[in-house]
């Protein structure tokens, strides 16, 4: 069989090789020297080079792949798009260590934002540039951005996309999986221009408000600024962000309907119901708790709605430090580490949609305890008989707390403190990026261990790609380097019989 994955690999760091031009055209634009120019150029070139290799033999044979390989292939794919992405951060000096600039481009194309550079603004604007492009790169996902543009030669890109997209339950827009990958994109090209251009009229320059509008609409959290948002001082450059970042943690999907004229299905669906109201409770509940140390109501409705959207759609931007609130007010943005946004979306966390899950088998059981007689079923967007998604969301659930145990572990091994190790490993894993304590919102992960960088890197992906894809990539590739050992023992074993 003709292994699929160089060639979907080709495909997609050859668009990530035309994503690097930016930043080239940005270096020359500000003068950053032969290093910074020629290295995003190199890694370019390169890229680009290696995809027309692959177009000059095009193979249009369809080549039929099992879902265990589709896992495997998106997994290859992110891996080696991180590992490329990283090149240009390393090779410019920017990111004197190796593992620092991996975890860079790991933390950005996952849409984490947990930065290892305790000097944003001293890097180049190309460095910048680019770091804030993996954000909006890796929002929407490489493959759907591959399925979009090139038809990955017949091979089956949706169960490619389906590896790579969020929630429990993922399905097309329209007939033809391309067509659903290209209105997806439009749809994000066009929110990124929409709040470029008003960040734009709002007093940023036009720098900035693209680096901005790319790391919100990817919901990832990088910035121009040490500072980040709140480096500006602007309160309508605050509300501009956070209406973005709650609308990029919708589903994209419905606003396709919503275009179409279905409003009616956009108002039924259960997890935007539920996502609207947890905000709204959870914007309140803060304001009220955090008032006192934010100047007053009308400002602390402010700051408390931006980094109540900032925490729930997992983006990390920040006004005002929180590890320096009253507690309650740091509770209530603790327990948003656990929530996520919408499936479908580009935000990260556990999604909504599983939260209403279970909260609805939650209530029947109480149900079923309090009348033995009544049947009981789960309705999801207004459609009864969805019982069968429970054990889905059960098992992810317990994936994802698991993997969140682990992770925790290690950063207590690496000689971090009960908060810090609990509340990275829930930023890890829910691609948040800042947390609690000595990794608050000021913050940056610079001074971690190296082994534990590489265990985050790991968690990042994991979380980014909903865990069972890297678990599957994980037995995949245990059983390939067993494979050798299994074959010398049958070969001894029939020798012995």
């Amino acid at each position: 069989m003709r292994f699929p994955l160089f060639r979907i690999v080709a495909h997609v760091l050859g668009i990530v090789g035309l994503a690097l031009l930016p930043p080239v055209l940005s270096s020359l634009r500000y003068s950053e020297g032969l290093r910074t120019v020629g290295s995003f150029a190199a890694t370019s070139l390169a890229c680009v080079l290696l995809a027309a290799l692959c177009r000059l033999k095009r193979n249009t044979d369809s080549i039929p792949i099992k879902t265990s390989w589709s896992f495997f292939i998106v997994g290859g794919v992110w891996i080696g798009v991180c590992l490329v992405g990283a090149i240009p951060l390393w090779a410019s000096g920017a990111f004197p260590s190796l593992t620092d600039a991996v975890f860079e481009s790991i933390s950005g194309f996952t849409t984490t934002g947990a930065s290892v550079c305790p000097g944003v603004e001293d890097l180049p604007h190309s460095v910048n540039l680019w770091r804030c492009e993996t954000h909006w790169l890796g929002g929407m996902g490489v493959i759907a951005l591959a399925v979009a543009l090139v038809p990955l030669l017949g091979i089956g890109g949706f169960r490619l996309i389906k590896a790579e997209t969020s929630g429990p339950e993922k399905g097309r827009i329209t007939p033809r999986i391309a067509s659903t990958a290209k209105a997806l994109w439009l749809i994000y090209i066009t929110l990124t221009v929409s709040q470029a251009v008003l960040l734009r009229v709002a007093g940023l320059g036009w720098f900035d408000s693209v680096c901005h509008a790319f790391s919100t609409l990817g919901t990832g959290g990088f910035s121009t600024m040490n500072a980040s948002v709140g480096a500006f001082g602007n309160p309508a450059v605050e509300w501009i962000c956070t209406v973005f970042m709650l609308l990029a943690s919708v589903n994209f999907a419905l606003y396709y309907r919503l275009f179409s004229g279905k409003a009616g299905e956009v108002l039924k669906d259960t997890e935007l119901r539920t996502f609207v109201a947890l905000v709204v409770l959870a914007v309140l509940s803060v304001t009220l708790a955090a008032s006192a140390d934010l100047g007053g109501f009308s400002s602390a409705l402010r700051t408390s709605a931006f980094q109540v959207a900032s925490i729930v759609s997992t983006t990390g931007f920040m006004t005002s430090d929180y590890s320096v609130w009253r507690p309650a007010a740091q509770m209530f943005l603790f327990l948003l580490f656990m929530v996520g946004g919408c499936s479908g979306s580009t935000a990260g966390g556990v999604k909504v949609i599983r939260w209403a899950v279970l909260g609805k088998q939650l209530r029947n059981e109480f149900r079923r305890i309090t009348h033995p007689r009544e049947v009981t079923t789960i309705r999801i967007n207004g459609c009864s008989g969805r019982d069968e998604i429970v054990p889905v969301v059960a098992a992810f659930v317990t994936l994802y707390a698991f993997l969140v145990l682990a992770t925790s572990v290690a950063g207590a091994f690496a000689g971090l403190g009960l908060l810090e190790a609990i509340s990275c490993a829930l930023s890890m894993v829910g691609n948040i990026g800042p947390a609690f304590g000595a990794f608050g919102p000021t913050a940056n992960y610079g001074a971690i261990p190296s082994a534990l960088k590489w265990w985050y890197s790991f968690a990042m992906i994991a979380g980014r790609l909903e865990i069972f894809t890297m678990l599957i990539l994980a037995g995949r590739l245990l059983s390939l380097a067993l494979a050798p050992a299994k074959a010398v023992r049958r070969v001894v074993d029939h020798a012995e019989t």
